[in-house]
């Protein structure tokens, strides 16, 4: 939703005096340092690989996740997949951790993650021996990886450069196919007891020393099939090196598609990615009976929103954008900002982009399809705000945390979304957030000022902007403020906050302003949580930027947050909770 900058600024500079910052100077909550053990577990949850509900206590019985006698993290394997599906991995970016923190980590297996780049930390890790992260989309070279490792698979990704001449000796199996690679093999590889280079069509010499080998000790050399099967072609084309290369770079194309498609059937929600949008699209439009109004199940910024059941059985939501929007320079400017954005996100609190279409009919996106709505209609509709207890909300608003977090600190480059709003939070069965409508989203640029022109919904716009066009991560910082505000209070904070400067909004009660459709929390847990979130929310909406926490910080306070309650939380008023002068974070 783009709105006037004429129309807000007048409106905005009535929110630009913020009373957080005549309370006091003190704005980040403290959080104390973790233990080795808690930093281990916190990293998973923040890579948004496993539900924030897991009890970090008992993170050696998470799926993938295996511990030594003194509960460090040994082994991870296969981090889970929604609905068990390894196609969700064509939405990856990063691994949003820094691996040194698992300093006793001895396997590693991230295959079929969508990495687009090597996770963090790797070179530190003295302990490990076994590292998989083939089928992935991986760009850098592999040089400085090595290590003290065993085994190394990094084939199936799109690696360039050469390989790197020293090789631990340690390596006993080396897989480097199917990537990019150029340059000369090097001479290390002869201690390697197995290693495969085939389809690397930039990498000099001769197609023998290309192929699969099991060298034991460089002396019994057996080739695959495959192998054999590429040696008779270059002798054929001994003299047309050229299409001998193009060859196998088709080859290796072939084998990509049919890895990552050898599942897609007719109406396979994913064929949408792997065709040309055919398939998918006759599908979707039976489904819908040609996008009939009576699948319409709403509308979003630039275009309604249907749901439908492919004759796989699979339910998904659809974003059309109507034909005289898709004419609409700035609509067609945002659907593809959200095809760029989300075809590289992958969190479980970030909604999933399937596909898209372009069509000469129409465009749309495919998305997941969240069965409860959006957080604003549950807070809206009396019977979905009452099953939205207090614990139930603080999980949406950990959960949203920790999709800003990751966009802000564990993308490169940075996603600032602009618009987040409890319109764009939806809620699955489970009543877990996800982050949606991307259509507004900025990529910062850490080389230049990043200015823009104003978006975003009234409401839940930072002060600033009223004042400048540089967006910047804090803008979100604000909104979240807004959001979390309005999902303690059940209805938008607008009136509240504009009031905050006044000492009689400062000395109500926390009880007195949450939302009275359900009980005052009544379970220590509860009460704790409930302050924090109003605390963080209260810092969050700071007029200054700068005082802000950033997200990573509010999302490390969520994760921290585990000590007994020391108030009495029916005395706990809005001016203690602005000034901080209540601690909720855990201290080891």
């Amino acid at each position: 939703m783009v709105i006037p900058t004429s129309i807000l600024i007048p409106v905005l500079l009535l929110f630009a005096i913020n009373p957080i910052t005549e309370a006091g100077t003190h704005r980040k909550v403290i959080v104390s340092k973790l233990s080795h053990l808690d930093e281990e577990a916190n990293a998973l949850i923040l890579s948004g690989w496993w539900s924030n509900q897991h009890n970090i206590s008992n993170r050696c019985s998470w799926p993938g996740i295996q511990c030594n006698n003194a509960g460090s993290i040994t082994e991870i394997t296969s981090p889970p997949r929604e609905n068990n599906d390894s196609s969700l991995a064509s939405q990856g970016r990063s691994t949003g951790i820094d691996f040194s923190v698992f300093s006793n980590l001895v396997h590693l297996d991230l295959s079929e993650m969508g990495l687009y780049g090597f996770p963090k930390g790797l070179s530190s890790l003295n302990k490990l021996k076994f590292l998989n992260l083939s089928h992935n989309k991986l760009k850098d070279e592999p040089a400085g990886l090595f290590g003290h490792l065993t085994f190394v698979d990094l084939s199936i990704n799109n690696l360039s450069g050469s390989i790197p001449s020293l090789i631990g000796k340690s390596v006993n199996h080396l897989d480097l196919s199917y990537n990019n690679l150029s340059g000369n093999i090097p001479e290390g590889l002869d201690s390697v007891q197995f290693y495969n280079l085939e389809c690397n069509p930039f990498l000099n010499g001769d197609y023998h020393n290309c192929q699969s080998e099991n060298l034991n000790n460089g002396h019994d050399k057996s080739l695959s099939t495959l192998g054999l099967v590429l040696i008779i072609v270059a002798s054929i084309l001994v003299s047309f090196g050229s299409i001998g290369i193009g060859i196998c770079v088709l080859f290796a194309r072939h084998r990509r598609r049919r890895l990552k498609s050898k599942a897609a059937k007719h109406g396979d929600l994913f064929s949408i990615w792997e065709y040309d949008g055919k398939i998918a699209f006759e599908d979707i439009v039976e489904a819908t009976e040609d996008f009939d109004i009576r699948y319409c199940i709403g509308t979003g910024a630039y275009g309604s929103v249907y749901k439908a059941e492919l004759p796989s059985g699979k339910t998904i939501a659809l974003k059309k954008l109507h034909k005289t929007e898709s004419e609409n320079p700035s609509f067609y400017k945002s659907f593809c900002k959200e095809v760029e954005v989300l075809t590289e996100i992958r969190h479980r609190n970030i909604i999933r982009l399937y596909g898209y279409c372009l069509h000469n009919r129409c465009m749309f996106l495919v998305y997941e399809y969240l069965e409860r709505g959006s957080l604003f209609c549950n807070l809206a509709y009396e019977i979905e705000a009452q099953e939205l207890n207090w614990s139930k909300r603080v999980n949406i608003i950990k959960g949203t945390s920790y999709a800003l977090a990751y966009m802000h600190h564990h993308c490169t480059p940075p996603i600032v979304h602009r618009d987040i709003t409890t319109s764009n939070i939806l809620l699955n069965s489970e009543l877990d957030a996800c982050v949606s409508d991307f259509g507004t989203a900025r990529l910062l640029d850490t080389d230049s000022s990043n200015q823009t022109i104003l978006v975003g919904t009234y409401g839940y716009i930072a002060p600033e902007l009223a004042y400048t066009i540089n967006v910047t991560t804090k803008c979100d910082v604000y909104s979240f403020g807004v959001v979390a505000l309005e999902t303690m209070m059940g209805h938008h904070p607008g009136e509240f906050i504009s009031r905050l400067s006044k000492p009689s909004t400062q000395n109500l009660m926390v009880k007195d302003v949450l939302d009275s459709r359900i009980p005052l929390p009544i379970l220590e847990k509860d009460m704790q949580d409930v302050v924090l979130v109003m605390t963080l929310a209260l810092a969050c909406l700071s007029s200054d930027p700068k005082s802000r926490p950033s997200m990573e910080d509010v999302a490390n306070d969520f994760l921290a947050s585990n000590s007994p309650i020391h108030f009495s939380f029916s005395d706990v008023s809005i001016y203690q909770l602005m000034n901080q002068e209540i601690y909720v974070i855990g201290k080891n």
